[in-house]
């Protein structure tokens, strides 16, 4: 950078914010954290009674929660980022951006593999049997989270994650133009992982709809939570990843300082707008299958009756009859145990 535009970077990158930024980022964060992790922690649960009964899409789903709950533990960090402020040195700046970036492409990869599970299960349902076994499943999620921890090593690097001279440090949106091999990594990051699962899961939504339409032995219902399934897996990709994507495609052909200013407030909320992935995911199985809906319901009846039995009885009283508290509670843990 020439002295003018290193001028301008100082001045871009200062830790002055706005008295709205500096109630809106906390909140969301902190939102984002007190309802995505014990989310996550079910929807985990879910996947591993589903696994125990052969599910393969719960395999996926179960490393959909662990990608998701290692951002979210995460996600107090990011409130220092949205701020402008950063004050634990290069190694967490750069672990920091690798859990955001793993996030993104795991469940990029994880999402494409429950919507290809589903239309195999529909359009191919005596063919490529072996593609939907567990066994298989597993071997999928391992070539994903090596696949993109390997890539991730290739596209971040310490000079493109953080700055520091002797009067403030930056991680992250660090607004100067581009080095090289952060050009071709923001470009790779388009189209990997943001174009080709798009098109991928639209592929299989429409393969999905048209098979459902000539198949008169599945009910209604059936066709209906199918259907929603992988339109709102579509919709987490293309709502949650897609404004961070293409921002980073525009700022890969602007190398002009006076303009990087313009995205500042527009990146750091596409990046808080991508964290919302972490909320939405647990919805795909939990709250749009049957099978899902009856594993959290089966939670949570077994969980607020084992809390009554320990001594809340009283806290429950108005919402759960004693008499149901006391004949069906251990029914209700013992079918829990059973599923």
């Amino acid at each position: 950078l020439n002295s003018t535009n290193r001028s301008f970077f100082n001045k871009t990158n200062c830790t002055v914010v706005s008295s709205v930024e500096r109630n809106m980022y906390p909140t969301a964060y902190s939102l984002f954290f007190i309802v995505g992790f014990p989310a996550n922690c079910l929807s985990l649960y879910v996947a591993l009674m589903l696994i125990r009964n052969g599910n393969s899409m719960a395999v996926y789903l179960l490393n959909l929660s662990i990608s998701d709950l290692l951002y979210t533990i995460s996600l107090p960090v990011w409130i220092e980022l949205a701020l402008g402020v950063w004050a634990h040195g290069g190694y967490v700046c750069v672990l920091s951006v690798y859990s955001l970036y793993t996030n993104f492409y795991t469940s990029d990869a994880l999402l494409c593999c429950i919507a290809f599970d589903r239309y195999l299960a529909v359009v191919h349902p005596f063919k490529y049997t072996f593609l939907r076994k567990v066994d298989t499943a597993v071997g999928v999620s391992v070539a994903i989270w090596v696949l993109v921890v390997c890539f991730n090593a290739a596209t971040i690097t310490w000079e493109d994650s953080y700055y520091e001279d002797s009067k403030f440090s930056q991680c992250f949106d660090i607004f100067r133009p581009l080095s090289e091999s952060m050009f071709r990594a923001n470009l790779a990051r388009f189209f990997l992982g943001f174009i080709c699962p798009v098109v991928l899961v639209v592929f299989f939504t429409r393969g999905l709809c048209e098979a459902l339409k000539t198949n008169q032995s599945t009910e209604e219902q059936e066709r209906k939570q199918m259907s929603k399934l992988l339109t709102v897996i579509l919709l987490c990709i293309v709502l949650f990843f897609g404004p961070v994507h293409i921002i980073m495609l525009v700022r890969a052909f602007v190398n002009d300082c006076r303009y990087l200013a313009w995205f500042i407030y527009p990146y750091k909320i596409s990046v808080a707008i991508s964290s919302l992935n972490c909320l939405a995911d647990p919805l795909l199985y939990c709250f749009i299958t049957r099978t899902g809906k009856e594993n959290v319901n089966q939670f949570g009846s077994s969980f607020w009756h084992i809390g009554s039995l320990v001594g809340f009885s009283f806290c429950l009283s108005d919402r759960v009859g004693q008499s149901d508290i006391s004949g069906s509670s251990f029914e209700h843990v013992e079918s829990l145990k059973q599923s």
